[in-house]
C-alpha cells in the first residue's frame, strides 16, 4: 500500500485547445477546484525524451463544456502544449494542505489498492489491485483468490465498508457478480 507521502496522480494531459499553450486534462481527483489553482506546481511524468519539464506551474484552469483547460507558465504556446500530451501530473501530498473534514467519504486509488476483501462474513476474496474512475461510477479493480480479475462497483450497497486501518473492505457481492465475465 501507498504511503501518505507518495505523490497523488491529479491529471493526465490530453490534447493541446487554442494557441496560448492550454491543454485539456482527464481529471483523476475529487475536487478540481481546491487542486487547479493557480500557483500550483505540480511534478510531470512524461515519456523520457519529451522535453518536458520536471515540474509545471499552473497559471489558468477553466471549465469549458464540461472539460478542464489548463495553462502553464512554463508553455507559452500550442507548440509547447503538443509536447505535454499523455504527460501525467502529481502533488505531493506533504505541501498540499489538507481538508481538516476527516469523515470525507472519498479514497485514493493508493489508499484502497493492496486491501483485502472480505465478504460479509468475513470470508476472504481477493485483493484490491487498482481503481478506475468512471464517469457515472468508480470500480474496484480486485484480484479474487483464484487469480481471476473482476470489476466491483465501487458503491454503498455492494462495497459496504472500507477501513483502511486495519486493511480490508468488505463486499457483499450480488448473486453472480463475480461470475460474468467466466467463460
Amino acid at each position: 500500500m501507498a504511503s501518505s507521502t507518495d505523490p497523488l496522480l491529479i491529471a493526465r494531459i490530453g490534447k493541446p485547445h487554442g494557441l496560448r499553450g492550454e491543454v485539456t486534462v482527464q481529471t483523476h481527483t475529487d475536487d478540481p477546484e481546491t487542486r487547479y489553482v493557480p500557483g500550483a506546481v505540480f511534478d510531470t511524468e512524461a515519456k523520457p525524451g519529451t522535453g518536458v519539464p520536471r515540474s509545471l506551474t499552473l497559471t489558468t484552469a477553466r471549465l469549458h463544456r464540461q472539460i478542464w483547460l489548463l495553462g502553464f507558465a512554463e508553455i507559452p504556446d500550442r507548440t509547447g502544449a503538443e509536447s505535454l500530451r499523455g504527460t501525467q501530473l502529481f502533488l505531493d501530498l506533504d505541501t498540499v494542505e489538507q481538508p481538516e473534514n476527516d469523515e470525507d467519504d472519498g479514497w485514493y486509488e493508493h489508499d484502497l489498492v493492496g486491501l483485502t476483501v472480505h465478504d460479509p462474513a468475513g470470508a476472504v476474496l481477493g485483493e484490491v489491485t487498482g481503481l478506475v474512475i468512471g464517469a457515472v461510477q468508480d470500480l474496484l479493480e480486485v484480484r479474487l483468490t483464484n487469480r481471476r480479475e473482476v470489476l466491483v462497483p465501487f458503491v454503498e450497497a455492494i462495497v459496504t465498508e472500507v477501513d483502511i486501518e486495519a486493511g480490508h473492505v468488505v463486499v457483499d457481492a450480488p448473486a453472480g457478480l463475480f461470475d460474468l465475465d467466466e467463460s
